[in-house]
């Protein structure tokens, strides 16, 4: 069984300017992704898809392989499941077929091991034999809040109501069905399926329950500050 690891990273970022190179706890953010991946006992290979420069120098010096992405998949509009199909495809085309693609974004630095490894094993089939029973796997943490019970939409004749209305009196949020986050912790899949699909929904989808602490996604400054801040406390 081959499975590879991918980060894909632009040089763009407009939450937080550079922010895949910016020094988080002493070390550049993207590097944290790299050495997750190297040091899985469940990945065989490191990829990292980008247009940029400065990233390519750093993911070469952590040990990963440089995909240059081209500059079209690398636009603040462009999806990023078509530089999962272009990443792909280059891989097969240098390396031949393989089986698991793992994608760990450059944003989530306090993933564990076991994350990534409960990401691949939840899409082995049970049996040798057996197919298995999903396309992709994506990591979720429980949710703050509720949009059947905390979350509202505002109208524009300024009244609100509930997200998600159930039937019935909920007092309580524990009341209602319990909702997730999707978190960028790990995401799983085959190159097959990205190929041959539109969107990472597209097929039958599962998911992997990450804690709130591995599961921080550094978007903005703040972000940034509170994921140091885990760091520096171990």
């Amino acid at each position: 069984m081959k499975t590879y690891g991918f980060i894909f990273a632009r040089g763009g970022s407009k939450g937080l300017p550079r922010k895949n190179i910016k020094l988080l706890h002493g070390k550049p953010l993207i590097t944290y992704s790299i050495e997750s991946a190297i040091l899985s006992p469940m990945i065989d290979k490191v990829f990292v898809s980008t247009e940029d420069t400065d990233i390519a120098a750093i993911a070469t010096q952590a040990g990963a392989e440089v995909i240059t992405r081209p500059a079209e998949l690398a636009s603040d509009t462009s999806p990023e499941w078509l530089s999962w199909q272009h990443a792909c495809q280059w891989v097969k085309d240098k390396y031949g077929d393989f089986d698991y693609l793992v994608s760990l974004p450059a944003t989530s630095p306090l993933r564990s091991g076991e994350d990534i490894s409960a990401a691949i094993v939840a899409l082995l089939p049970d049996s040798p034999n057996s197919l298995p029973t999903f396309d992709a796997c994506i990591s979720v943490t429980p949710a703050n809040r509720s949009p059947y019970f905390n979350m509202v939409v505002k109208y524009e004749s300024g009244q609100i109501s509930v997200v998600n209305p159930l039937e019935g009196n909920f007092a309580r949020r524990q009341d209602v069905p319990e909702v997730f986050d999707m978190t960028t912790v790990v995401y799983s899949t085959t190159p097959k399926y990205v190929l041959s699909s539109k969107n990472l929904f597209d097929g039958k989808i599962t998911s992997i329950e990450v804690p709130k602490e591995r599961a921080i996604d550094i978007d903005d400054i703040y972000d940034f500050m509170l994921a140091e801040a885990i760091l520096k406390k171990g």
